[in-house]
């Protein structure tokens, strides 16, 4: 339930968070308790998803434990609820301000779950607006505030986040039909959401560019992120040309290592250099 590399994913981005917003290594004690902060509060929005999604994924995902009967819906939600306050407990060792913030998020994510989804736009906005903090989170935890290059990182992650929202519309748009979900996909149709997919993704290969050209990072980050920038240009015309939907998810997937990879290597780099 918990999909490991989704919230492994998003403790990698508070990492990176931290990194960037010291300028310098932190301690292994924040590095630790920023990534399971991010991951266990991840993984509990996972929880919730599947918890609300059960009638969807019946439609969409039968295989997944709760629409295969695998796992109850109290168990469901005790689980949640252990990983959520595992979280909160690893944020509040890192600071006040960070356990204030990981709240914050972690209320946007149980909304999206219970009542936002079937929004649209609106939903995919609060998830991509998580995903984001996860930059901000890591830099606040041990800087106290987040400078320009976690927010620049922050925008990209909520960019390439959206997009990816906005194709999965496309891809589980006969489940949301029966959710009535209001995705771009079905109130626009799937050719406009593809369009739009792709111009955030165009974006954010844009704004990847910004920390080098800013001077905060240097040859080593635009050497990595001009790769990074290869693969999703490639990947992505892949997804807006598939012509099924598991074609379309492997290519979403395929996106999503593609930045976790990124992110892993600025650490490691940022790791080596400074």
């Amino acid at each position: 339930m918990v999909r490991p590399e989704l919230p492994a994913a998003a403790g990698i981005c508070v990492v990176a968070g931290e990194l960037l917003g010291l300028g310098r290594l932190p301690s292994a004690g924040e590095l630790v308790l920023g990534f399971l902060a991010g991951f266990f509060v991840s993984g509990s929005e996972m929880v919730f998803n599947d918890y609300f999604d059960v009638d969807v994924d019946r439609v969409n995902r039968p295989e997944r434990p709760l629409p295969s009967n695998r796992v109850t819906p109290n168990e469901a939600m005790a689980f949640a609820s252990v990983l959520s306050a595992a979280g909160f407990v690893a944020s509040a060792l890192l600071s006040a301000a960070s356990l204030a913030l990981i709240a914050a998020v972690w209320v946007v994510g149980f909304l999206y779950n219970w009542r936002f989804k079937e929004a649209g736009l609106l939903g995919n906005l609060m998830v991509s607006f998580s995903v984001a903090m996860t930059f901000v989170f890591g830099g606040v935890g041990v800087a106290g505030l987040a400078n320009g290059v976690v927010l620049v990182f922050g925008a990209s992650a909520f960019v390439f986040d959206l997009s990816e929202e906005i194709s999965s519309g496309i891809m589980d748009a006969a489940g949301d039909e029966k959710r009535s979900v209001r995705s771009l996909a079905r109130v626009k149709g799937r050719a406009f959401a593809m369009r739009v997919s792709g111009l955030l993704l165009v974006l954010f290969v844009a704004l990847t560019l910004v920390p080098y050209l800013a001077g905060w990072l240097g040859l080593a980050y635009i050497a990595m992120v001009t790769v990074v920038d290869l693969a999703v240009a490639v990947i992505g015309l892949s997804l807006v040309r598939s012509d099924t939907t598991e074609e379309g998810r492997m290519r979403i997937r395929q996106l999503y290592i593609t930045l976790t990879l990124f992110v892993v290597a600025l650490i490691v780099s940022k790791f080596l250099f400074l």
